[in-house]
C-alpha cells in the first residue's frame, strides 16, 4: 500500500529537491560568504562569458549590414575595438563609485532619481531575458549549423530543454553553475585563439590587397554616394553591430558575487572580457574580410569561417564542429549572466518596492528563486514568441542594453559635474562618460530607427508595460504604508500606566506567543489585540522574530551582523513594552532565509517549555479582497498557522485593518 504518512510524503519530497537543487547553506559558517564569492577569472567565466558570447552575432550583424562594402569591416574592427575599450572603462568607473554592484538601476536612481531608475531598471530586466534567450537561441544555431536541416524543426524546445537545466543550475547556486561551466568557456578560448590566429597568420599575404581594396573603396564609393553617405553606411552597421557591447554592463552589476576586495576583483574580471571580446569581435571582422566570406543558408558565419579554415586540416570537420559546438556551449555559459544578474536587479527593484516584496527572498540554496524561475519561464515564451529567430533577439536585445548603457553614462556624466569642484579630475572622467554616452546614444536611435518595425517596437512594448507594472506596485506599496505609517504615529509612543512587571516568566502559566517582525505599530496592535481579547488570560507573551535574510542584507558578514542586531533591539522594545503592560515578557529569534520554516521551527520550540501556549500573528486584512493582493503580499501568517495547527499547537490569527 502507498504510504499514507503526510510526514513521509514530505521528507521524500525534501530529498528529492535536495537531489535536484541541493542541500542549504549555513548561515552560521563564518566562512560562507569566502565560499561563494568568485575569484576574478570565475567571475570572468559567469559574467563575462555574457559580452565574449556576443562575438557570436554582433560582428556577424555588423558584417552583413555592410553588403556589398565589405572593404569598412577594417575600420569597423578597429572602432569596435576602441568601442568596447571606453565602454568598458566607463564601467570601471562605476565599480569604483558603485562597490556593492546593482549595475544601471542603481547608478540611475542614484543619479537620476528614481524614475530614471526604473526605467533603466526594467530596460535591464526585460533584457536580461533576452540574454537568455538570445544566447541559448545563438548556442542552438551554432550547434545545428553541423545538423541537416531537416533537424532545425527541433531547435526550439532543444533550446526550451537548455533553459530548464540552467534554471535548475542557478537555483543550486551562481558558484556551483559557474564551476561546472567553466571547462566549456576555456574549450572556446583555446579552440577560437587557434582559429582566429591561424585565420591571419596563414592570410597574411591578403593584407596588402585588402588595405589596397580599402582605398579603392572609398574612392569608388564617394563618387557614387559620397562621403556622407560612406559615413551613414557604416554608422548603421556599427549600430547593428551593436549587439557585440551588451555584455559589458553584467560585471558591474554582479559584484555582490564577487571575491573580497569586490572592486579590485571586479574590475579585473572587466579587463579580461573587454580584452577578450575586443580581440574577438575585431579579429573575426578582419577573417571575414580576409577570406572574403559570404553568408550559407543554415550555417552562422563563424560556422562558415571554420569550415573554411580547417578545411585542409587533418580531422578538420572535426576540429571546425568542436570549434563551433564550443561557441554554441559558450553561448549556454553566456545565458548564466542573465540567471545571475536578472534576479538580482529584481530584488533591487524590490527592495525599493517597484516589485513584489517576495522577490528580494532568498531560499535555502541562498539563490533568488524567485527571480531565476520567472527569468527563465519568460525566456521560455521569448523563444516561442520569436520561434528561436536570433536577426529578430538580437535587435530587440541591443535597444534595451543602450537604454540602460545612456542611462548609466548620462548619471555619471552629470555626478562628475556635479563634483567639479571637490575632483581635481573632474574633466578627465567626464570626458570618458561623454564619449560613452554619445556612442550609446547614437547605436540606441539608429538601431531603434532602422529596426522599428522589425521587432524593435515589441522591445519598447514590453519594457514600457514592465515599467506601467512596476508604478502600479509601488502606488500599492505607498498606500499601505500610509496606512502603517497612522498605525505608527498612534502605537508606537502611546504612555502606559500602573507598575512595570518585573517578574520572570513561569512555563506553568498560559503564554502567548507573538511573531513580529520590526519593532512596528503593526506589532503593537496585535499586542494590544491580544491582551484586550483576551483580557487576563495569558500571564507571560514570548516575542518571536526572524532575522530574515534576503538580497539587501545578504551582502557580508557585517550587515548580518547588523540585522542580527537590529531584530535583537526590536524584540527588547516589544519585551520593555509588554512589562509596562503588567505582563511578564521575553523573546526569542532566529536568523534564516525562510521565515515559515525558522518561525515554526522556534513555536514548537517554545510550545515544549510553554504548554499552555498559543501563537499569535498580525495579518493585513483589506476591505475588498483583489486577486493581487495575495501576489504583493506574503501569506507568511496563513502559512505559519497551517503547518502549526496541523502539529496540534493553536494558532490565531488577528486582523490588521488597512484602509487601501
Amino acid at each position: 500500500m502507498p504510504s499514507t504518512n503526510p510526514s513521509n510524503d514530505n521528507r521524500l519530497l525534501q530529498r528529492i529537491s535536495r537531489a535536484i537543487f541541493g542541500a542549504p547553506k549555513h548561515l552560521q559558517d563564518t566562512h560562507l560568504f569566502h565560499k561563494m564569492a568568485l575569484i576574478p577569472v570565475l567571475a570572468w567565466v559567469g559574467l563575462g562569458a555574457d559580452g565574449l558570447s556576443s562575438s557570436a552575432y554582433g560582428p556577424e550583424e555588423a558584417f552583413k549590414a555592410l553588403g556589398a562594402h565589405t572593404y569598412l569591416a577594417l575600420l569597423l574592427a578597429l572602432v569596435m575595438t576602441m568601442t568596447v575599450f571606453i565602454i568598458s572603462y566607463a564601467y570601471s568607473r562605476i565599480i569604483e563609485h558603485f562597490p556593492h554592484g546593482g549595475g544601471g538601476y542603481i547608478v540611475a536612481t542614484h543619479l537620476l532619481g528614481e524614475k530614471s531608475g526604473v526605467v533603466s531598471g526594467s530596460a535591464l530586466l526585460v533584457d536580461y531575458v533576452m540574454t537568455i534567450t538570445i544566447s541559448i537561441a545563438s548556442c542552438v544555431d551554432a550547434v545545428f549549423s553541423y545538423l541537416p536541416v531537416a533537424y532545425h524543426q527541433y531547435k526550439v524546445p532543444v533550446a526550451c530543454v537548455l533553459i530548464v537545466l540552467l534554471i535548475i543550475l542557478n537555483v543550486r547556486g551562481v558558484k556551483e553553475s559557474v564551476t561546472v561551466l567553466a571547462p566549456i568557456f576555456m574549450v572556446f578560448v583555446v579552440t577560437h585563439i587557434i582559429m582566429l590566429l591561424y585565420g591571419v597568420f596563414i592570410h597574411s599575404d591578403r593584407f596588402a590587397p585588402v588595405i589596397s581594396d580599402f582605398g579603392a573603396g572609398v574612392h569608388r564609393d564617394v563618387s557614387s554616394i559620397g562621403v556622407l553617405g560612406i559615413f551613414l553606411l557604416f554608422l548603421r552597421a556599427y549600430s547593428l553591430g551593436g549587439g557585440t557591447y551588451t555584455g559589458i554592463e553584467a560585471v558591474s552589476n554582479g559584484l555582490q558575487i564577487m571575491r573580497e576586495p569586490r572592486v579590485q576583483t571586479g574590475k579585473k574580471t572587466m579587463i579580461y572580457m573587454a580584452t577578450s571580446l575586443a580581440f574577438t569581435a575585431s579579429i573575426l571582422l578582419l577573417c571575414y574580410l580576409l577570406l572574403a566570406l559570404k553568408p550559407v543558408e543554415g550555417k552562422t558565419l563563424n560556422a562558415v569561417l571554420a569550415d573554411a579554415l580547417f578545411a585542409g586540416w587533418p580531422m578538420g570537420k572535426a576540429i571546425a564542429f568542436v570549434t563551433i559546438f564550443s561557441e554554441g556551449a559558450l553561448l549556454l555559459v553566456a545565458a548564466q549572466a542573465g540567471f545571475v544578474d536578472g534576479p538580482r536587479v529584481m530584488s533591487n527593484m524590490a527592495i525599493d518596492s517597484w516589485f513584489p516584496h517576495r522577490f528580494a527572498a532568498l531560499s535555502e540554496r541562498l539563490t533568488m528563486r524567485n527571480g531565476i524561475l520567472l527569468m527563465g519561464t519568460a525566456a521560455i515564451a521569448l523563444l516561442f514568441y520569436t520561434q528561436g529567430s536570433v536577426s529578430a533577439l538580437v535587435v530587440m536585445y541591443s535597444i534595451n542594453v543602450f537604454i540602460t548603457f545612456s542611462l548609466s553614462q548620462l548619471g555619471m556624466s552629470r555626478f562628475f559635474i556635479q563634483r567639479r569642484r571637490e575632483d581635481p579630475q573632474w574633466l578627465r572622467h567626464l570626458s570618458v562618460h561623454l564619449v560613452g554616452l554619445a556612442l550609446c546614444v547614437t547605436i540606441l536611435v539608429i538601431t531603434t530607427f532602422e529596426k522599428f518595425t522589425e521587432g524593435g517596437w515589441m522591445t519598447l512594448l514590453i519594457t514600457s508595460v514592465v515599467i506601467g507594472l512596476c508604478y502600479l506596485i509601488k502606488g500599492h506599496y505607498l498606500k499601505v504604508r500610509a496606512g502603517i505609517a497612522q498605525l505608527d504615529e498612534t502605537l508606537l509612543d502611546f504612555p502606559t500606566a500602573g507598575p512595570v512587571n518585573t517578574d520572570p516568566v513561569n512555563r506553568n502559566e498560559p503564554t502567548a506567543i507573538q511573531l513580529v517582525s520590526g519593532y512596528s505599530g503593526f506589532g503593537v496592535h496585535t499586542l494590544l489585540s491580544i491582551l484586550t481579547t483576551f483580557r487576563n488570560t495569558y500571564r507571560n507573551v514570548i516575542f518571536v522574530s526572524v532575522a530574515m535574510i534576503d538580497s539587501g542584507s545578504f551582502k557580508g558578514a557585517e550587515e548580518m551582523a547588523a540585522l542580527e542586531k537590529s531584530t535583537r533591539e526590536s524584540l527588547e522594545r516589544y519585551v520593555e513594552l509588554a512589562r509596562r503592560l503588567g505582563v511578564a515578557a521575553d523573546y526569542r529569534m532566529a536568523v534564516g532565509t525562510d521565515v515559515v520554516e525558522s518561525a515554526t521551527e522556534l513555536c514548537h520550540q517554545l510550545a515544549e517549555v510553554f504548554p499552555q501556549s498559543t501563537v499569535f500573528t498580525g495579518q493585513l486584512t483589506f476591505r475588498l479582497e483583489k486577486f493581487y493582493h495575495r501576489m504583493l503580499h506574503n501569506e507568511t501568517a496563513f502559512a505559519i498557522q497551517r503547518r502549526l495547527q496541523w502539529s496540534g499547537l493553536t494558532t490565531v490569527i488577528l486582523p490588521i485593518r488597512v484602509r487601501v
